[in-house]
């Protein structure tokens, strides 16, 4: 008995792993490289606090949204959200509170993700 049988077929891990590296479907709403960047530095600054514990991305074809939590078995504290149906009026980057409230809305990442900052530095 051969045990190839038993594993997946080779053409199939060829494909997924072409697919893997083609990027994201098209159509979807993605963090590039840098914004990603941004985002966890500030995560692993939070956890190194202890503020937060636990992350999602989500990729969705109207926006994608990166969400915090303190616990995994919670609601988000915050949502970091990127629309681009919203680059030319509010801005394309929003901060989101866990009770849904838009804390900071902007066309620059980092000048939104301002909010999260001061609010942890002046306690």
């Amino acid at each position: 008995m051969s045990s190839t049988s038993e594993e997946a077929d080779p053409s199939e891990a060829r494909a997924a792993a072409r697919n893997a590296a083609a990027g994201p479907a098209p159509g979807l709403v993605t963090f590039n490289r840098i914004e990603l960047n941004r985002i966890l530095n500030l995560y692993g600054r939070m956890v190194a606090d202890g503020e937060w514990r636990d992350y999602a991305i989500d990729f969705l074809k109207d926006r994608a949204v990166f969400s915090v939590f303190r616990r995994a078995s919670e609601v988000p504290i915050y949502r970091i959200e990127k629309d681009p149906r919203l680059a030319r009026k509010q801005g394309i980057y929003s901060v989101i509170s866990a009770s849904g409230l838009i804390l900071r809305r902007g066309h620059e990442l980092d000048r939104v993700l301002l909010v999260i900052d001061r609010k942890l530095a002046v306690v």
